[in-house]
């Protein structure tokens, strides 16, 4: 494959025109930057895709955390980050931090290399270089913010180098809402990848496959729920199938193949669209409780056509075990539930079916059709429902609420222990467990329930350190620091004045 540059698009590669009004390194600015570099159609999709609401942007860690950490948990996957070196580092050091075990690439840049498309140059020969298909199966490319908005144009990257697969992503944090929402960009492009490759000819068989129809589960999840599904969809002569995003790149393949794909988690926008293009049926919501599992046995044998019969005969099998396992483990008590996973509404589900009262869910992602029927269930049980869930409107919900459990991210959890309110963070502590089918029915009871019965620790917790101080008066003194607010309000006074002064010069 021939290594000379390619034709030098200018409007792509120029860094776009004088910043906008609200700051170099503003939102906008660099939204502005990017439309005018040759980015609109992306950020036009990523903004149907993922649509914002009622604010522009939960409070949460980088997106492009959530591609990464998809790529990084693909095998025979590398991996190349283009930004700042600064958005780099952090970024890398969340993904080792949650256990990523593998380099990062990094194509560096200054200005120069920036603004002339030399950046670009460096990208097409770093993936030249890291192009070996004894070692590789693809390597994904990844434009963080300034790369995007400056328009470098990962798209004129080749399709593919000696065998080895070539995919490049946009994911700026002035694009994509959500970490969540991330792994989805990175998701789906590979889905749009395979399923050219299976439309064109033959492709690499799975390493398992089930002499029974399969079912394709799309968001990640705890590892005990596939088999635990998979025992759902036995007795409808079913199987479960590959869990996406996937570990390999032949999952894919097997992940198109099956007929039905279930939406677990509901905000897969462009991954839902591959499955659409390649005529699959896509089904909502979870096998998440009593309730929740009869209705997606239902949909699930809609979907294949099954005889209701049959179908009732499997909810005959399982229902009475998870209504039973549920009884034998209630949880009593009010509890909040807030997160940027996705699945908080399903959580929220499981708990009330436990016993627990929900009056709030918070979740950082959209309202989308595959949740709607968990958000119908929940609305009819008193619950209210903040979709883009802002910081500020959970840790509302706890102080309107008075919980007898907060479960959210962790400043949410943090606010809670403060004000004496048992709190568990929802990633860490939740969302790592099974959730599904007869695994899930009581498996949130135990930590639940220890967490409500440490409310008087904490009480007399807050008693003991009554008086320590709160924000810049914490901690022991032996003269408190006394605030001075009329120091502030004499800088403040010059601030403005010196600002007047600077635009007075400046027009």
């Amino acid at each position: 494959m021939s290594l000379e540059t390619p034709p030098r698009e200018p409007d792509r590669l120029d860094l776009a025109a004088p910043p906008a009004e609200g700051g170099c390194a503003s939102k906008d600015t660099l939204r502005a930057a990017a439309e005018q570099a040759g980015k609109a159609e992306i950020l036009d999709r990523y903004a149907a895709d993922y649509p914002t609401g009622p604010h522009d942007q939960p409070q949460s860690m980088c997106p492009a955390f959530g591609s990464l950490r998809v790529g990084l948990r693909m095998r025979r996957t590398a991996t190349v980050l283009s930004g700042s070196a600064c958005c780099v580092y952090g970024l890398t050091f969340t993904s080792h931090f949650y256990g990523a075990r593998r380099t990062v690439g990094y194509v560096p840049f200054n200005s120069e290399s920036l603004v002339t498309g030399k950046l670009f140059e460096d990208i097409r020969d770093a993936v030249h270089e890291l192009a070996d298909p004894k070692l590789y199966d693809t390597i994904v490319v990844t434009n963080l913010c300034v790369p995007t908005a400056s328009g470098v144009p990962l798209q004129l990257l080749p399709d593919a180098i000696n065998g080895v697969r070539i995919i490049g992503i946009d994911v700026p944090g002035f694009g994509i809402p959500t970490h969540a929402e991330a792994k989805d960009v990175l998701a789906g492009a590979m889905l749009a990848y395979a399923r050219k490759e299976a439309e064109s000819g033959p492709v690499a068989a799975p390493k398992e496959r089930s002499d029974r129809p399969t079912v394709t589960l799309l968001g990640e999840m705890f590892p005990a729920d596939p088999p635990g599904i998979g025992l759902l969809l036995e007795p409808l002569g079913l199987a479960v199938g590959p869990v996406v995003p996937t570990r390999e790149w032949r999952e894919l393949y097997s992940a198109l193949a099956s007929p039905v794909v279930a939406a677990i988690h509901p905000f897969y926008t462009a991954s839902v669209r591959e499955f659409q293009a390649a005529g699959r049926t896509v089904v909502g919501s979870a096998p998440v409780g009593r309730d929740g599992t009869a209705a997606w046995l239902d949909a699930i044998g809609a979907a294949f056509g099954i005889a209701q019969a049959k179908v009732d005969a499997a909810k005959n099998r399982f229902l009475p075990a998870i209504a039973g396992a549920l009884a034998a483990r209630p949880v009593k008590g009010r509890i909040t539930v807030s997160g940027y996973e996705g699945s908080e509404l399903l959580v929220a589900r499981l708990l009330i079916e436990s016993g627990a009262e929900v009056p709030y869910v918070g979740t950082a992602c959209p309202k989308t059709v595959w949740s709607e029927a968990d958000r119908a269930w929940l609305e009819a049980r008193g619950t209210r429902i903040q979709y883009r869930a802002s910081l500020e409107q959970d840790i509302a919900a706890v102080s309107e609420f008075r919980p007898d459990l907060a479960i959210g991210t962790t400043p949410v959890v943090q606010h809670a222990k403060e004000r004496a309110i048992p709190a568990l963070y929802f990633t860490n502590l939740i969302s790592a467990r099974p959730l599904m089918g007869p695994a899930g029915a009581g498996s949130l009871a135990m930590v639940v329930n220890a967490a409500m019965a440490n409310t008087d620790r904490f009480g007399r917790m807050k008693q003991f350190f009554d008086g320590v101080g709160h924000g810049a008066t914490a901690g022991v003194w032996e003269d408190r620091p006394v605030d001075r607010p009329e120091f502030k309000a004499k800088y403040a006074a010059r601030r403005i004045a010196a600002a007047k002064a600077a635009e007075a010069i400046g027009s």
